[in-house]
């Protein structure tokens, strides 16, 4: 997959073809479906297959007290998408001369002039241009009139909701990460420093790893098995969020213990996947109860870890 950032430097292969436009955040199954139908479209007009994405989210321009916590960073959404099988991947720079584009001045520009697109792929709450002026059947009349196919994909439905981004951010901050992970195509990750703690973890056998400055959604606060990742590297982890009650600290943390794993981390940026909340964070009435706590949290997540290798 391709990845553009200037349309100015938009190869000519990535032109003529079938093109959706969205912000893609989280990339979760709904996204899967419009990228499926999206790939048959394009091999329909023998054409590139390209997702057109923003960054950052027009929200954080337009409203900034509103902007919702993302669910992916750019680089991240990048690699989720290529794995759907798309040719190209477009993330423009949001500013405020986008913003102020009409629908009609939109679609003019980007998806004629820029893109040559012969058909597009939406869902249904598609909405485009300055002021969010342009729904889908604006969109509709202006690809009637420009020769550009267009395709509705209906929202996809798990239980008795739709699947969207906005589902998805409330299940992860509710701690629910497994129930996100079945609408998402890969499991929920985040990013971050690895930087000193109060080495507690370590005097009592399970050094962590403190992770700061971490740009996307947390989960609720929690014990969670997961998997770790830096460099080329992958561990079973378990990962706690919230305070640490039991010695008297109210600062929220987020912490990972990576199983088997030796080393020094500190100052290195690390990566972690969120698989199955274990239980919540509660105070203990003694420093040898956290320590057997702490040892069957991390047989459940190395179980965790297992079981999902296992199966793939």
């Amino acid at each position: 997959m391709k990845l553009i950032r200037n349309l100015n430097e938009m190869p000519i292969e990535l032109r003529g073809g079938a093109v959706s436009i969205g912000n893609f955040d989280g990339v979760h199954q709904g996204h899967a479906r419009i990228v499926e139908t999206l790939r048959t479209q394009a091999t329909t007009f023998g054409g590139p297959a390209i997702v057109f994405t923003f960054d950052p989210h027009p929200v954080r321009l337009l409203r900034p007290d509103a902007v919702p916590p993302p669910l992916t960073w750019s680089d991240r959404k990048a690699e989720l998408i290529a794995e759907l099988g798309v040719d190209g991947m477009i993330v423009y720079p949001t500013d405020e001369n986008l913003l102020a584009l009409t629908p009609q001045e939109f679609f003019h520009k980007i998806v004629v002039e820029r893109l040559g697109a012969r058909g597009m792929v939406e869902g249904p709450n598609f909405f485009f241009g300055k002021d969010r002026a342009g729904n889908i059947e604006v969109l509709r009349a202006l690809c009637a009139t420009n020769d550009v196919s267009l395709e509705v994909v209906p929202p996809l439905t798990m239980g008795s909701d739709y699947v969207s981004s906005s589902r998805i951010r409330r299940l992860i901050e509710a701690g629910e990460v497994g129930q996100a992970a079945e609408m998402l195509t890969r499991p929920y990750r985040i990013r971050g420093m690895v930087t000193h703690g109060a080495g507690r973890g370590a005097k009592l056998g399970f050094p962590t790893a403190n992770i700061d400055a971490i740009d996307t959604i947390l989960p609720g606060t929690g014990v969670y098995a997961g998997s770790a990742f830096f460099g080329n590297e992958q561990w079973p982890a378990a990962v706690n969020i919230g305070p640490n009650p039991t010695f008297g600290e109210d600062r929220l943390k987020v912490e990972a213990h990576l199983i088997g794993y030796s080393g020094s981390l500190y100052g290195q940026p690390l990566e972690v996947d969120f698989l199955t909340r274990v239980r919540e964070t509660r105070p203990f009435a003694s420093v040898d109860e956290l320590t057997r706590q702490l040892k069957r949290d991390l047989d459940i997540a190395a179980e965790v870890a297992r079981h999902r290798t296992s199966n793939g």
